[in-house]
This record gives structure tokens, sequence and C-alpha cells, in this order.
């Protein structure tokens, strides 16, 4: 196998990583889960979470990377050699979620056409995002977000994802400041009269929502906040692992989990305020209501309310979208990439080109589950879904609390935390929070991750009927 290449330094890991993490999770799935779990109340616990079990996860996963110097497979087994089932099973996260992160995508980049065709009318049109993914033309712009991804990959982590990720962060950031921004600057007059401004719309995004507050609800509201972390850290996936074994060792590991931590979480809180004050103001209250189809279905509204400003601006966030999409559709195939070189002896170029083959493949399949190879499928959790929806769910909704849990188990009570501690602190870096981080991953850990784990079983689910 080639000599394992890695990242040139802090700053280069650092947007790599964020990259990784900074994805359509925190455009698309942070502002409706905020605008569904009462606002504020949300974002305190996903803070206190982010803080404390998002914190653990990512410094587990990172530290497992360098000190192993391996991928997911072959980094549980170095640790204990019984363990190597839990590299695979971490291993069949990303292959899973791989089939269908470039159909979203490709769902993104019709909308960048759309908007940057003028064709802001269709856009916002309530059926315009159902007749696209069930059209089997979507699959097109499917395969061609694939093969980005692949072509960036081919390159290498220096030459391609280090150089694209130093670029497309700090123009994301931008991106997303310069939107929360000129958000808050709407105003709109209601059907009843009622003048809504943006600033009214952020109120309703920071102010805690208490209303019917029970101890069912908060657990409700805490759990959608834990499984936001996954979408969000990209933690318990392998992804973090592979990166970790590109970083050196004289990087301040403890400084860059903070540094990732604060791009991360502060993408989030600022696309809620990109997101929800547009809602409010252009569709009120019923606006916010509109759950997973926040993002393809009444943000087009709220754009062409805003006439040419509107398409200006609904070019400019889809393009940003694509952009998050990218970063994390690139460290999902780096992360099969690694492991398959390692398994397979095989160099990164021909492993690319095996897995862009297969890719492309499953692709087009998941992007054709709305139309050509449509089903309808029951979930434990209660809910239905098509063929992305069950590779959604099984990866990660039932694999990576899972996953957590053991890793929790393995990193608390077999390894011990120092073990990680050790990692954190090399050539004398200072671990200021590692009493923390020993009591989360010995006793809290295990603890939320199992519930986490019996509700995507469908436990909770079975109980409530």
């Amino acid at each position: 196998m080639e000599k394992k290449t890695g990242f040139t330094g802090q700053l280069g890991f650092v947007f790599a990583a964020a990259g990784s993490a900074v994805g359509v999770g925190n455009l698309w799935r942070f502002p409706y889960l905020a605008a569904k779990n009462g606002g504020g109340v949300f974002l305190l616990i996903y803070l206190v979470l982010v803080l404390t079990v998002g914190f653990v996860l990512l410094t587990t996963d990172l530290a497992i990377g360098r000190k192993t110097g391996k991928s997911a497979i072959y980094a549980y087994e170095s640790m204990r050699k019984k363990w190597k089932f839990l590299g695979i099973i971490t291993f069949i996260v990303p292959v899973l979620i791989m089939t269908y992160y470039a159909v979203i995508g490709g769902w993104i980049v019709n909308y960048i056409i759309l908007f940057l065709t003028g064709k802001v009318d269709i856009a916002s049109q309530s059926d315009t995002f159902s007749n696209f993914i069930s059209s089997p033309n979507s699959v097109w712009f499917s395969l061609f977000f694939m093969l980005l991804t692949s072509f960036i990959v081919y390159g290498g982590v220096e030459k391609g994802i280090e150089r694209v990720s130093k670029f497309i962060m700090p123009v994301l950031l931008f991106m997303v400041v310069g939107i929360a921004i000129y958000s808050l600057t709407l105003k709109a007059t209601a059907p009843n009269g009622e003048i809504r401004t943006g600033i009214d719309g952020l109120m309703v995004y920071l102010k805690p929502d208490f209303t019917g507050m029970t101890v069912g609800r908060f657990l409700q509201i805490s759990l959608d906040a834990m499984s936001q972390l996954f979408f969000s850290l990209s933690v318990s996936m392998g992804i973090m692992i592979t990166y970790g074994s590109y970083v050196r060792k004289d990087v301040d590991l403890s400084k860059s989990v903070s540094m990732i931590e604060i791009m991360d979480t502060g993408v989030a809180f600022l696309a809620g305020v990109m997101i929800i004050p547009p809602v409010f103001v252009f569709l009120g209250l019923e606006g916010m209501s509109a759950g997973p189809g926040l993002m393809f279905i009444s943000l087009p509204k709220v754009f062409a309310q805003m006439g040419l400003g509107g398409r200006i601006i609904g070019f400019v966030f889809f393009v940003l979208a694509a952009f998050a999409a990218l970063t994390s559709c690139i460290s999902v195939l780096e992360s099969i990439v690694a492991n398959y070189m390692e398994i397979l002896n095989a160099q990164r170029k021909r492993a690319t080109v095996v897995l862009s083959i297969v890719y492309l493949i499953a692709t087009g399949v998941i992007a054709l589950g709305y139309s050509t190879f449509y089903v309808e499928v029951n979930l434990p959790n209660g809910t239905t879904g098509q063929l992305l929806d069950i590779m959604d769910y099984i990866s990660n909704s039932f694999m990576m609390p899972f996953i957590s849990l053991l890793s929790s188990i393995l990193i608390g009570w077999i390894m011990t935390p120092q073990w990680v501690i050790d990692e954190m602190e090399r050539g004398g870096k200072k671990f200021s929070r590692k009493r923390l981080y020993a009591v989360i991953i010995k006793y809290f850990c295990p603890v939320i991750m199992f519930i986490l784990f019996l509700q995507s079983t469908g436990v909770f689910y079975l109980l409530k009927g």
C-alpha cells in the first residue's frame, strides 16, 4: 500500500474536519428540529449536549485515529483484537450513508439551477420538489454530484480534501453570516395586517417555549438533540477516526476539538437565523411546521416573495447548501476509501475508481427510489420510508447510537479514559476538560446511548401505542 499521507497542519485538518461536520444536517435538519422543539429549549439542550456528549464522542474518535494511525476497522482491532467487530460495524455506517448522500446533493444542484436561470416561480411551487424527486431524470443531478465528490477524493488528502476544504469553509462561513444578517432585516405584512419582522422571527427561534412541557416531551427533545449530534459532528461513523489518523503528532488535538465544536455549532445556530426569521416573516408560524420540507418547499416560497433579492439570496443559499453537502460527502467517501486501502493493500487512485463505480450505481438506485424503484416500508420508529429513508434509518438512527454505546464501554471501562487522555496530552499539550471527559465516557454516554438505541428500535413507539 502507498505511504499514508496526512494534513499539512492544524488549520488544514480543522477545516477538513469542520467541513465534514458542517453538512446538510446543519442547514436543513437543525433549523426544523429547533422550530419543532420549542426554539430556545432545543437550543439550550443541544448546546449542553455539544459541550458534553458531543465533545466526548468527537475527542474519542479523533484520539483513536491519531493514536492508532489507522482507519476504523484496524483501529479497533489494534486496541483489542476481540473488538475488531466494532470497527467493522463502524465501517458499515459510511458505506450505507454514501449510497444516498450524493442524492441529496443532486436535489440541491437542481435548485441552484432553478434560481440561476430565474425560475423562482417554479421553485416556489409546493409540488416542485416531489415532482422532481419522482422523475427518473433527477438521477443525473445526483450522479453529477457523486462524480464531483470522487474527483476530489481521487486527488488525495493534501491536494484534494485539504485544498478544497480550505477554499470552501471560509466561503461557506462568510455566506452563512451574510444571509443570517440579511434575514434579520426582512419585514412583511401578514394577511391579517400584522407586521412581521426578521427580529420577531429571531425571537421565535431564541425564546424558550415551555408550553405543554412534560417529562416525556423534555426527553423527546433531548433525544432529537442527541440524534442531531451524530449528523452534525460526523461522530460514530469512522470518519473522524480516519481524519484523526491523518493528523500530525505535533498538532494540539484538544484545541482542534474546540475549534471544530465552535465552527460546527456556530454554523448550525446561524442556519437557524438564516432560515427561521424569513420563514416566519413571509409564512408565519404555519411555515415553521413544515418539518423536513422546510428547505426544499418553504424556503423557495420565501425567496419568491422577496422579488429580485430573493432570487439572488436563494441562489447563494443553495450554493452554500451544496458546499456543505460536498464537504460531508467527501469525508464519507474518504472514510470508505481509507478502509478499502488498508483492507486490500490498495493504492488510493485504484480504490477511489473502484468505489466510485460502485457508488455511482448505488446513487442511481437510491435516486430512482422515488420513481422506478419505488417502495414504501414501515420502519420500527413508526414512520414509513423509501430506499433513502431505509438507508438513513439503519445508519443514523439504529447503528450510530449502538456504535457510540459500545465505544463508550470500550474506552470507559476496558481501555480506560486515560488511554485517550494520554493521546490528547501528547507532547505536553494541555487537556483542560479531561476530568469531564472521563466522567461522561464512563457513566453518562453508556446510559444516554442505550436510551437512544432503544428509541431507534421502536420500543418507545410501541409503548406509546
